[in-house]
């Protein structure tokens, strides 16, 4: 299977912002807001909680799917995407709060960790590697 913790992870996080999307509408219907957060503070927390998830997860979903082509499916990896998916789970959870919370701050601080530990894989994997990658075949035919 090409690229199995990528394809696993994503599969995780599409999950996941659809449990994000499926607390914003059903609070959305409790506040009886149609657009925006209509003043509730838990939708406006539930929003921003989808929000911060959507502007994290597509760079990690592209480092993960890059780092995984260059190394292959690695146990690390595998932990990482676990890592990731439990803590914008708890990050979720946290951001009902209006007071700061473990929760809240543990998920984002494993995010973070994640994020950092990808981006140093990649470059490590760009700049470290000892084998020469080969140039595609040239073409037969100019049509």
């Amino acid at each position: 299977m090409l690229l199995p913790v990528t394809l696993t992870f994503a599969a995780g996080c599409a999950f996941i912002n659809l449990w994000l999307a499926i607390r914003c509408v059903q609070r959305r219907f409790a506040a009886q807001a149609i657009h925006g957060d209509g003043g509730d503070p838990l939708l406006a927390h539930r929003m921003r909680a989808q929000g911060n998830f959507i502007e994290y997860t597509p760079i990690i979903l592209i480092l993960f799917a890059l780092v995984e082509l260059a190394v292959g499916a690695s146990q690390w990896l595998w932990l990482c995407a676990a890592a990731f998916l439990m803590a914008r789970i708890a990050h979720g959870i946290g951001m009902d709060s209006d007071k700061p919370n473990p929760w809240r701050a543990g998920g984002m601080i494993v995010t973070f960790l994640v994020l950092v530990g990808l981006a140093i894989a990649a470059l490590t994997v760009a700049y470290t590697a000892t084998r020469a990658i080969p140039a595609p075949p040239a073409l037969a035919s100019g049509g």
